[in-house]
């Protein structure tokens, strides 16, 4: 899969919005398609946690997160379904603070054949999907 990058401006301030982030335990309640997260380990500013996705199929996947300071967060794949996962959130204050602006960054390989139709939803559909559940559950606490 080539690497997807999408933005979102989100009314709350960075700090409110990598909150909703790093709530890992709380993906299932808000992330369409995610019926797992469950944090391994946590340590301070990284996490350890195992993932399931209802996609087609059942996909589990465990990736190792960093938090880079106040406006990052990384990870890449621990184990899991894929030959690879790695990854970022990069948020960017906007408005004096008051908004910010995050951008997704997802390079995924498979390991597998998946057809041009597949991939097309996985771009086009899930991924805005997904960040505008994760505008929704920031702008509602």
């Amino acid at each position: 899969m080539p690497i997807a990058r999408r933005s979102v401006e989100i009314r709350v301030p960075p700090a409110r919005l990598m909150d909703v982030i790093c709530d890992f335990g709380a993906y299932t309640r808000f992330v369409p398609d995610m019926i797992e997260s469950t944090v391994l380990r946590a340590a301070d500013r990284e996490w350890t946690v195992k993932f399931a996705l209802s996609f087609i199929r059942r996909v589990e996947y465990t990736l190792l997160l960093r938090r880079e300071g106040d406006l990052r967060l990384t990870w890449s794949l621990v184990e899991g379904h894929f030959k690879s996962n790695t990854g970022s959130w990069e948020l960017e204050p906007l408005d004096g603070g008051a908004a910010t602006r995050a951008t997704y960054t997802l390079d995924l390989d498979l390991g597998m054949f998946v057809p041009g139709s597949v991939l097309k939803t996985l771009l086009e559909h899930n991924l805005p999907a997904m960040l505008e559940a994760f505008r929704v559950r920031a702008e509602a606490a």
